[in-house]
């Protein structure tokens, strides 16, 4: 009997500290170094997806925007419209790498400052350097001079504090704030900085319930799109306002989460084709019943804009796990995408500016006189400011970006795994 009693004892002694080895373990979780992420760092497919986004973004304002005149030329811009997904797809792979980086963080002590200062050396430069040029310098050249500048001024406060989409959502729809309408993607992005990193550092100990999480966001952001949609809200205030953006930077954010789970990336390789596949039949379905009925419209018009996110999400997987020497792997890592990757950003900010005069101002219809066909006039005009858009992008992130991109260095990230190149920068 004292045998067994002692071998009891010594059980529960065993178990109770078992379970204080746990519970201490539970607690200091958020300061172990988290194991390095083969899908940290720089990776060149996600360049490549980066650049499909910008180039959707470019044909849209430079093509799609242009007034056809013919059924051939129509049917055209009605094709191209649909690169305004572009910037959903910027949304997804955004979602995707910030969480990444987080997650990847979540032990540095410096978590929060470090990221916040990383992201100011990244996006400031660039958009306040453009804003202090539009409001401050423009105005003192006369031959830029117009009632459009005046009036962007009068509004300036928007852009400064990052609610551009608030302003257009609110005060009449595209156009409302002309040269810089395109901001109010990034200051969804900014809005997402705010409150995402806190939430990622919050329940990174727990990564199951982080994913929850974000499917929750996701949930009730796409519910919350549908019924504001239904409930008579213009699409420009369902499309720019940031609540009904966050399903797509979370399933982003969801997918990083899940890669960096033990078996997440088998899961994710075999759910790949699966969700592509449901999410093209539904889209196909959809465009099919309507070419007979509009039955339904509004409330597939509404849903259809998640579905595509999904679509995004299964070609961010498909890009990321694509062999190398594969068609999809050589087109995702070609120079020429990597490139458009690379300088996206001030593709981004720069070539509205270019694409919104060329379009008020109709002037393919001056070129078509001058080459005698308007659809060849598109195509040398859209051609020529991508070209320019793409020198000032160019150009701005040699000469001027990079500079502070160097500071980085003085608020280091999460360390990347040998294997993988340095982060390249993260941009929406």
């Amino acid at each position: 009997m004292a045998t067994l009693e002692l071998s009891t004892t010594a059980a529960l002694e065993a178990r109770e500290r078992t379970r204080e080895d746990l519970r201490a373990a539970a607690g200091a979780d958020r300061h172990v170094a988290p194991a390095p992420s083969a899908f940290g760092g720089h990776l060149p497919a996600l360049d490549g997806v980066r650049g499909l986004a910008i180039l959707m973004v470019l044909v849209l304002h430079f093509v799609a925007q242009t007034t056809a005149t013919s059924r051939y030329e129509a049917a055209v811009n009605w094709v191209l419209s649909y690169g305004l997904l572009g910037v959903d797809l910027f949304f997804v792979l955004s979602g995707f790498l910030i969480t990444g980086i987080l997650y990847d963080s979540r032990a540095d002590p410096n978590y929060f400052r470090s990221f916040y200062m990383r992201r100011v050396l990244r996006i400031f430069p660039l958009y306040y350097g453009v804003l202090a040029v539009v409001f401050f310098v423009v105005p003192l050249i006369p031959a830029l001079r117009g009632s459009e500048i005046a009036s962007l001024r009068e509004h300036q406060a928007w852009a400064w504090l990052y609610g551009v989409n608030v302003y257009v959502a609110t005060h009449g729809g595209w156009g409302s704030l002309s040269y810089i309408e395109h901001f109010w993607s990034l200051a969804v992005e900014e809005h997402f900085y705010f409150v995402w990193p806190l939430v990622v550092w919050r329940l990174a100990p727990r990564p199951r319930i982080l994913m929850r999480t974000a499917v929750g966001i996701a949930v009730v952001s796409f519910v919350a799109r549908v019924t504001a949609s239904l409930s008579g809200l213009s699409p420009v205030a369902a499309t720019v306002l940031t609540p009904f953006q966050l399903d797509a930077l979370c399933v982003g954010g969801l997918l990083a989460v899940a890669l960096r789970q033990p078996g997440g990336e088998a899961a994710l390789r075999r759910a790949v084709w699966p969700l592509a596949l449901a999410a093209a039949s539904v889209l196909v379905l959809q465009f099919a019943l309507h070419r007979f009925t509009d039955f339904g419209l509004e409330l597939m018009r509404a849903i259809r804009l998640g579905v595509f996110r999904l679509l995004f999400a299964a070609l961010l997987l498909h890009a990321l796990f694509a062999p190398a020497s594969s068609m999809a792997g050589r087109a995702f890592r070609s120079a020429p995408m990597t490139w458009l990757g690379k300088y996206s950003y001030g593709l981004y900010v720069y070539h509205h500016f270019l694409s919104y005069y060329l379009v008020k101002h109709g002037t393919e219809f001056v070129l078509a006189r001058a080459v005698g066909s308007h659809a060849l006039a598109v195509v040398i005009q859209a051609l020529a400011g991508m070209a320019v858009s793409m020198t000032a992008a160019w150009a701005s992130y040699e000469l001027v970006e990079k500079h502070f991109l160097r500071l980085k260095r003085l608020w280091p990230s999460a360390p990347k795994p040998a294997l993988v190149a340095e982060s390249a920068p993260v941009v929406a």
